[in-house]
């Protein structure tokens, strides 16, 4: 039976609310969002993992985005958050701190021997 890689799992269960993160502070380009997950320990954000997550926000309703046409370069698409991926936000973030307080409390909690 393989190893469950637990870093892994909690990088794919945080990463939507991580991108409507980094999105609450103002549009940016899918290059810009992976820099910041980068630097806040995501390390292993791909491309093939951050593109379809962005187009599952944007066919949500949570994210949307516009071309920015560059005369240096090529287009990229930069993306903004919408009123309800700041609904979303909020609502996940709530979700997390349960997850995260229940978690807690089984770590710390001496269970009862039966």
């Amino acid at each position: 039976m393989d190893e469950l890689d637990f870093d892994h799992e909690l990088t794919r269960a945080a990463l939507p609310q991580a991108v409507l993160a980094v999105l609450s502070h103002g549009e940016s380009h899918g290059y810009a969002i992976a820099e910041v997950l980068r630097r806040h320990g995501f390390s292993r954000i791909k491309g093939g993992t951050l593109y379809p997550l962005l187009k599952r926000l944007e066919d949500n309703g949570f994210v949307m985005h516009v071309w920015q046409h560059d005369q240096a370069g090529p287009g990229r698409k930069e993306f903004t958050l919408t009123e309800r991926g700041r609904d979303e936000l909020a609502r996940s973030s709530e979700a997390w701190q349960r997850m995260s307080q229940s978690l807690t409390e089984i770590l710390t909690t001496r269970q009862e021997q039966s």
